[in-house]
């Protein structure tokens, strides 16, 4: 019963944070020196800036550490819980993102041979040079082998100079490449009218020549869809890395699929399929005389639901493919490696929905560029920290999305006391938080 029951407001007392949860993360990024790391690659502040580049970093990161989707969410919502907070100081909306906004570079537009459509683009080198030294700080690059996967998405937005995409709805479409599917190795804005296919080439020579200049070793593995079925592409891709794996336009290939003699049954997420392969020499025409390469045609095919014959392959049957330079493997593990590239979706709806993405602050292609880096960094110290913190918090999961780790690490009501002439945090909570 709380008939009897009065709420008491207490007057004069230090502010309690929400979210002392942070503390601990912020501790951990010292520890592993990201502010240092910011400093080196970062065009340095001048003397009398109030704000250093780690609390602006900090500033942004613990936007998307609260659960906040704009960075305006720094002054409505969270400057009181960072009152006199040691680890950082945090920086007004307007200054966040006029410090961002200077470290923009220059929009590029070119056009294709025969086309009459203007392309736009934009690279960052200091932030994909920031982002590589995050990158091996982490120990990414450490792994046995490296995957690089490529693909487009579209982020859908009305800003200054944003284009019409192929949905028929204004925006951006930027390149993306992973390495080892769990982190962001390269961006590059491009506008909403550059569909995936053109200039790709181009692209992937700036994502293998910063790998060069960062002296990273060899990439093993590279995958992405059919708008990279292109010889130039593929024979880019051939000197560059050990095995590539990209998918095929049916009208391109759908030609070889009657020639497959033998299909073996594969399980997949919603039911069973079939698969086969083939040598095939696809690019006779554009290879110089008698020097075209022979590739493997991997196909797959699923029964369709309507059980309705195709007219060009006179059959009830779905197909999609596969082409890959990969001999070693057997037909289904070649099936299997590739069905893994659509982890990529995953990593767009996190930085979409998780990391701001879907809430671009600027009005134009190369200043949201460099937003895009900076939470698509955040995205990747967050596996880190995620992964650190699971491992002595029963409540975690290395799995966990951004909102589970806000709801049962991050909201913890604390506030910092001073004593004994030292800061300590005092933690209002039954629950034993271990770092």
């Amino acid at each position: 019963m709380l008939h009897n029951t009065t709420a008491v407001k207490i007057i004069k007392s230090n502010p309690i944070s929400a979210f002392g949860g942070a503390n601990f993360v912020f501790d951990y990024l010292n520890k592993m020196n990201i502010d240092q790391i910011c400093n080196d690659r970062l065009p340095p502040m001048v003397n009398q800036s109030k704000y250093s580049w780690k609390d602006i970093f900090y500033s942004l990161k613990s936007v998307y550490l609260c659960g906040g989707d704009y960075i305006e969410d720094l002054q409505a919502h969270l400057k009181p819980h960072f009152t006199n907070n040691p680890f950082v100081k945090l920086a007004s909306p307007d200054t966040v993102l006029r410090r961002l906004s200077q470290l923009s570079e220059q929009t590029q537009s070119c056009k294709t041979k025969r086309g009459v459509v203007t392309h736009q683009y934009c690279t960052n080198s200091k932030l994909e040079s920031l982002n590589i030294d995050i990158l091996k700080k982490l120990g990414v690059f450490k792994s046995d082998k490296l995957t690089i996967d490529y693909d487009n998405t579209i982020i859908f937005n009305e800003k200054e100079d944003s284009k019409m995409t192929y949905k028929r709805n204004y925006g951006y479409q930027p390149g993306v490449c992973t390495i080892n599917e769990e982190n962001i190795l390269y961006i590059e804005n491009r506008n909403g009218n550059s569909d995936a296919k053109s200039f790709q080439l181009d692209t992937l020579k700036r994502v293998f020549d910063l790998l060069d200049s960062q002296k990273i070793k060899k990439v093993h593995n590279f995958r992405a869809d059919a708008a990279s079925y292109q010889y130039d592409v593929i024979s880019f891709l051939q000197s560059k890395v050990d095995n590539f794996y990209i998918g095929c336009r049916n009208s391109y290939v759908e030609k070889y699929f009657s020639q497959v003699g033998q299909w073996e049954e594969m399980k997949c997420e919603d039911g069973t399929m079939e698969v086969g392969s083939i040598e095939i020499t696809p690019f006779k025409r554009q290879s110089p005389s008698n020097k075209a390469q022979t590739y493997r045609l991997v196909v797959k095919r699923k029964p369709k639901k309507d059980r309705q014959i195709d007219l060009i392959t006179q059959d009830i049957y779905d197909y999609r493919a596969i082409i890959t330079n990969d001999f070693d493997l057997d037909t289904k593990g070649v099936a299997a490696f590739y069905n893994q590239r659509g982890n990529m979706e995953r990593q767009f709806d996190i930085l979409k929905n998780d990391f701001g993405w879907n809430n671009m602050p600027f009005s134009s292609l190369n200043k949201n560029l460099v937003f895009l880096y900076f939470t698509a960094i955040c995205r990747n110290l967050y596996n880190k920290i995620i992964q650190h913190f699971s491992k002595t918090n029963r409540y975690l999961k290395p799995t966990y999305r951004m909102k589970k780790f806000i709801f049962r690490f991050i909201i913890l009501p604390a506030k910092w006391i001073k004593q004994s002439r030292q800061l300590k945090l005092r933690i209002y909570s039954y629950n034993h938080y271990q770092t």
